[in-house]
């Protein structure tokens, strides 16, 4: 797979805070979608400028704000200044290298996470840096491309069903995490298929190809690892910490969010033990396909070296042999060495050797 271009880092030396977009080069605009909400009803996604997103003084239910695309830094400042959020959040929301984390502030939360998706075409993962800021009455997700985990969260808020319509903007955050975790299952699902197919050519035919894609199999689990593990640090700060901005109700929803984080972070360990036994099993396989092949180049050579010596005899130069002025000599030597040959095959067959 070729590597994507990537665009300029922020400049060595900058100062804290400094606004750099960290990752592809893209050439698409930045669009902005806001989406209220309260238990009476909603108001579906709305386009706006990034000057129209300003947090509501006496918030009547939730606002919620998707920004698709993190390489605009104009839009990303004026977004800052709108909700009051920290330079460096706005550095590390630009920066799509940025590892999963979460920091609590006066005013709102803010989590940085990956989402992860399976790609058919090269049989690996994918991720895309995503961030979500909890704030009062309202919450801002950034995502690198539009189109995402969160579509089913919007059908829930249009539909009505389900608690969301009914709780906080905490609640909210909390979906949009969930539904980044429960993405994570599908692409596990993927990645074990692979790693079943793997293992079973590893035991049947192992070869050079498979030893690559054990290796492939093996950076991919290594990247999952580094993008899910911080999760569980992240919901367990939700969970642990006192924060007015997140109520007792959704903390007990955090602490399920917690348990799907675990299983996750379980799953990617057990299938790295799995691609990790497989190296063994692969030099085990080859190690067992040379010996077979030496062992039957020894059986032939066994049946060969006295047939040889056969030859060998009767091929010297000495001028007083019996046998070769006897009329019979030669179809009795080889007689003699076919004899031979086949007693010492049997013999090798019931020993188990061929």
């Amino acid at each position: 797979m070729p590597k994507e271009k990537k665009a300029p880092r922020k400049p060595i030396g900058a100062s804290p805070g400094t606004v750099a977009y960290v990752g592809r080069e893209r050439s698409e605009s930045v669009t902005i979608s806001r989406m209220r909400y309260n238990p009476n009803g909603f108001e579906d996604l709305q386009v706006l400028k990034p000057a129209e997103c300003l947090p509501e003084a006496n918030p009547q239910g939730v606002t919620w704000y998707t920004v698709d695309g993190v390489h605009d830094v104009e839009v990303l400042r004026i977004l800052g200044e709108n909700f009051k959020l920290h330079p460096l959040v706005v550095e590390d929301i630009a920066n799509t290298s940025q590892r999963p984390k979460l920091e609590q502030f006066d005013d709102y939360i803010f989590i940085a996470l990956k989402m992860i998706t399976y790609n058919s075409a090269h049989k690996g993962v994918d991720a895309e840096h995503s961030s979500i800021i909890l704030g009062n009455g309202w919450v801002l997700s950034f995502l690198e491309d539009a189109g995402d985990v969160f579509e089913p969260v919007r059908a829930r808020i249009r539909s009505g069903k389900g608690r969301i319509r009914k709780l906080g903007p905490d609640y909210l955050a909390y979906a949009l995490v969930d539904a980044v975790v429960d993405g994570y299952f599908q692409v596990l699902e993927q990645v074990g298929e692979d790693v079943e197919r793997v293992e079973e050519e590893v035991v049947s035919d192992a070869k050079p190809s498979t030893l690559r894609a054990v290796h492939h199999l093996k950076r991919e689990l290594i990247f999952l690892r580094r993008s899910v593990w911080p999760m569980r640090e992240i919901a367990n700060s939700l969970i642990r910490d006192e924060s007015p901005l997140v109520s007792h109700e959704t903390r007990v929803f955090l602490r399920d969010l917690y348990d799907h984080t675990i299983h996750t972070i379980d799953t990617i360990e057990t299938q790295r033990d799995i691609v990790s036994g497989m190296l063994d099993v692969y030099l085990s396989s080859v190690s067992n396909k040379m010996n077979q092949v030496m062992k039957l180049l020894t059986v032939m050579s066994s049946i060969f070296i006295p047939l040889t010596f056969v030859a060998g005899i009767y091929g010297m130069n000495f001028e007083y042999m019996p046998e070769l002025h006897w009329v019979w000599g030669y179809p009795v030597v080889l007689a003699a060495m076919l004899t031979l040959a086949v007693s010492l095959t049997i013999f090798f067959r019931r020993k188990h050797w061929i």
